[in-house]
């Protein structure tokens, strides 16, 4: 991709997110009653900003997550289990993979959730179907066409009366995933420099006359390598939204950005390589809330990850893991209330594939974005109700 594309992608994308003066110029030309019925209802949602990453592949829950006071789990992994002296100890029987350890400071805080045993009824353990149930929130005999975000905003406009130049970005990747076959999403899939002109860029797309002046420098330091790349993107882009006049003029609806971190398949050779999987999710984790707390979007941004499925519980002869069922997943922020939650795995009620049973649903992940975090109607979205889980201060 040019530079010049990915500059104006990237601009749109900034403008779009923080939609400074948008809604407002919509809903100057929206009849009263239909701004006084829906809009008040969802606008203390308006604002709030979700972060999705793709951990691509299927992690390996059992080693992210590691249930080190269960025999089972070493009987089970006897050459790639995480010693117990080397694993981070949450409680008397979970603990954390090492390289998750820039994450302690979000679990001390308890702005880090961990939801364990999540996956859907009759996996599918192909890596196209799997990832095409959790993109579309479908059943695992049933096709969508659009993306459970794509759904969500459709539903916004509906109950708003209004629609947004666009609604979500994908960064590092050109398959739009959730927000597959919307009109208002873009893919950024190049990480060309955008740090001295997206200002000027900003301006030109909102129509305005003069470039906005903006904290386009971080203290924070980003990770080395795409996944940190992919971060860094995004929160420049945040950051071209964050100046005072940008602020003034918000008055914002909903907004996504997906992530990508590659490599979870791990049939083969998997400690080194989970290894350093896991240290660039915690190291771009840590430094994602750092830029976050500086651009003042801590308190109204939800990162959740999510992925297509997990690992089988016992390791191959290849000292990796197969294809598997349920995972663990993270959900952090401000308003998150941290802690485990979920039910944690029971190595001796394995099914008869040998793999451990759905303890939730992930689409109650997604009632948990939908309802509680942006105030809509959760079961019209995902076509079935599901209760959204107890993760969030709101």
């Amino acid at each position: 991709m040019k530079r010049r594309r990915f500059l104006s992608m990237s601009a749109a994308a900034g403008a779009a997110l923080w939609l400074p003066g948008t809604v407002g110029a919509h809903l100057a030309a929206q009849p009263a009653a239909r701004t006084a019925t829906h809009i008040p209802a969802l606008r203390r949602y308006y604002g709030n900003l979700l972060i999705l990453i793709e951990l691509k592949g299927g992690n390996d829950g059992l080693n992210t997550v590691i249930p080190f006071a269960d025999p089972a789990y070493y009987r089970l992994r006897k050459n790639i289990g995480i010693k117990s002296e080397q694993a981070i100890q949450l409680d008397e029987r979970t603990a954390l993979h090492p390289s998750l350890e820039p994450l302690m400071p979000l679990w001390q805080s308890r702005q880090l959730a961990i939801v364990q045993g999540v996956g859907y009824p009759q996996p599918n353990l192909s890596h196209f179907r799997s990832i095409e149930i959790w993109d579309t929130a479908s059943r695992s005999d049933q096709y969508l066409r659009d993306g459970w975000l794509t759904r969500a905003f459709t539903e916004a406009r509906a109950r708003t009366g209004f629609g947004f130049a666009a609604e979500g970005v994908v960064i590092g990747s050109a398959e739009m995933g959730p927000l597959a076959n919307g009109d208002r999403a873009m893919a950024l899939v190049s990480h060309a420099p955008i740090f001295d002109v997206i200002d000027v860029g900003m301006a030109q797309q909102a129509g305005r006359p003069h470039p906005i002046e903006g904290p386009l420098r971080f203290k924070t330091v980003f990770p080395y390598g795409a996944f940190g790349a992919s971060i860094e993107t995004a929160m420049r882009i945040l950051a071209a939204g964050a100046t005072p006049q940008a602020k003034a003029e918000r008055n914002d609806g909903f907004a996504a950005i997906r992530l990508t971190l590659n490599g979870f398949d791990t049939h083969r050779n998997q400690p080194d390589r989970h290894h350093s999987l896991l240290k660039q999710l915690a190291d771009g984790l840590a430094a994602m809330r750092s830029a976050l707390i500086e651009l003042g979007r801590w308190n109204d941004t939800l990162v959740m990850t999510y992925g297509e499925f997990g690992r089988h519980p016992r390791e191959n002869d290849s000292h990796g893991t197969d294809h598997g069922t349920v995972a663990p997943h993270f959900m952090m922020g401000g308003r998150v209330r941290g802690g485990l939650h979920g039910v944690p795995p029971e190595l001796g009620r394995l099914d008869g594939n040998g793999n451990l049973p759905m303890a939730v649903d992930f689409r109650q992940l997604y009632a948990t974005v939908l309802a509680p975090w942006w105030g809509l109607d959760a079961s019209a979205i995902l076509r079935q109700r599901f209760e959204p889980l107890p993760l969030l201060r709101v």
